[in-house]
């Protein structure tokens, strides 16, 4: 069998000139022919082809792969989490004073206390930090971060947790649910409705703030076994739940994300 490159063929002025009648020859350089032991001419593409659809797929794996992140973007290791305690936009001290120097037409949000009472006086302590602190967002973010902390300590999600909640809160909870996987139970909780959430304590110690929020709420909370059997609870009556959350923040800090730094509970 003889292999004839077409090009072969070409005289070497037609190799150096694209113009009409070379060019309309040109083209055959794709094309390969056989000749087989009994004479007859089989035609191919050459070599050129397949290096020409080498860089053709190279060339869309490339375009795909920066649509893709262009699209999915890159994670740079900067990436923040979820800001739950919405702050107000810090204001210019001799346009807004803070409660510790009320001016005649400042308008401040709503405290659930009375002026004399501890609560406001400790707002003040803190607005006098940050003139940012809100209680009304606060208490909202309060409320987000309360219904997130609770369904992370059910499912067990610590890294959920971490950093919702001080060193000490959450080596605590750590040691509870590894107790409770340890024990191979499961715990269920349900919020069915949060009743209320009020600040109750609120202090400034040194440039931490602390606020203590009562929370009132109707949850379901079923403790069951590997087997499925209940343990404890009852996963059609949901009960009432009072908890007293105690977060902090520095007023120093850039992220308004306060964390939990104590618990307890009771009537």
């Amino acid at each position: 069998m003889k292999t004839i490159y077409v090009s072969d063929n070409l005289e070497p002025a037609c190799r150096r000139d694209i113009r009409p009648p070379c060019s309309q020859d040109w083209h055959r350089w794709l094309v390969r022919r056989t000749v087989s032991h009994d004479g007859r001419v089989h035609e191919e593409m050459g070599d050129f082809q397949q290096y020409f659809d080498l860089i053709l797929f190279a060339m869309v794996a490339g375009f795909l792969v920066l649509r893709l992140r262009s699209v999915l973007g890159r994670r740079t290791g900067n990436e923040r989490r979820r800001d739950l305690f919405v702050r107000r936009p810090r204001q210019v001290a001799d346009k807004l004073p803070t409660l510790a120097e009320p001016g005649a037409n400042t308008i401040h949000p709503p405290v659930s206390a009375a002026p004399d009472n501890p609560v406001a006086e400790g707002v003040n302590q803190i607005r006098s930090a940050d003139s940012s602190f809100d209680p009304s967002q606060f208490l909202d973010g309060a409320r987000v971060a309360f219904e997130m902390i609770v369904t992370a300590f059910a499912g067990g999600d610590k890294a959920a947790l971490r950093p919702l909640l001080s060193d000490d809160v959450f080596h605590r909870f750590v040691a509870a649910i590894d107790e409770r996987i340890g024990a191979k139970e499961s715990l269920e909780t349900r919020i069915i409705r949060l009743d209320s959430s009020d600040i109750i304590e609120s202090e400034l110690l040194g440039r931490t703030a602390q606020v203590t929020v009562k929370l009132v709420s109707q949850q379901i909370n079923v403790t069951r076994a590997m087997d499925g059997s209940i343990v404890d609870g009852d996963p059609q009556h949901p009960i009432e739940k009072t908890d007293y959350w105690t977060f902090a923040r520095d007023t120093r800090s850039a992220d308004p994300n306060w964390v939990l730094v104590a618990t307890s509970n009771g009537s």
